[in-house]
């Protein structure tokens, strides 16, 4: 897996970011069959960064904590299958690899929900990872049936993970 991170706010952490999110993103992939080598691009930023993404792609002028901007159209979600007339808008044609697409993090909102929700920043770190990431594999959570599809697999991969709400 191709993993390039963009740390927008300068701002370190008490744990290895992208180790973090490699195991998660793997991990992820992993568990939704991905038959293809992936490259993912993440972005920290802070709440005004994340606000002008939001308004910018979404319309919606208030800070969140995590977009996804995925790369593929699936057919069915979390099914790696497309049609062949897009197949070379998926693939990066030096590597052969499969450009999910990219996640964008405030870091700001994700110290704020680590300490609301009482978990660590590791922990918050990697679930909004894996949340991303089934969103670049398909899913979404426009109903309660699929949001309770992604968050069981969410917990699921974060307790492969071993990465509890500690």
């Amino acid at each position: 897996m191709t993993f390039c991170v963009e740390n927008e706010t300068g701002e370190s952490f008490p744990f290895d970011i992208e180790e973090t999110a490699r195991a998660v993103c793997e991990m992820v992939l992993e568990s939704e069959k991905c038959p293809y080598e992936a490259a993912v691009n993440l972005v920290l930023t802070d709440n005004e960064g994340i606000r002008e993404l939001n308004r910018q792609y979404r319309d919606i002028d208030r800070e969140t904590d995590v977009l996804s901007f995925p790369n593929l159209d699936f057919i069915n979600t979390g099914v790696f299958e497309f049609s062949d007339e897009r197949e070379a808008d998926y693939f990066d044609p030096d590597t052969g690899k499969l450009m999910l697409g990219d996640i964008c993090i405030s870091v700001d909102k994700m110290r704020e929900q680590a300490t609301e929700y009482g978990h660590s920043l590791r922990r918050e770190f990697a679930f909004l990872v894996a949340h991303s990431m089934f969103h670049l594999c398909g899913y979404d959570h426009m109903d309660d049936a699929e949001a309770r599809i992604m968050e069981q697999k969410q917990e699921e991969i974060l307790a492969v993970l071993g990465i509890t709400r500690d």
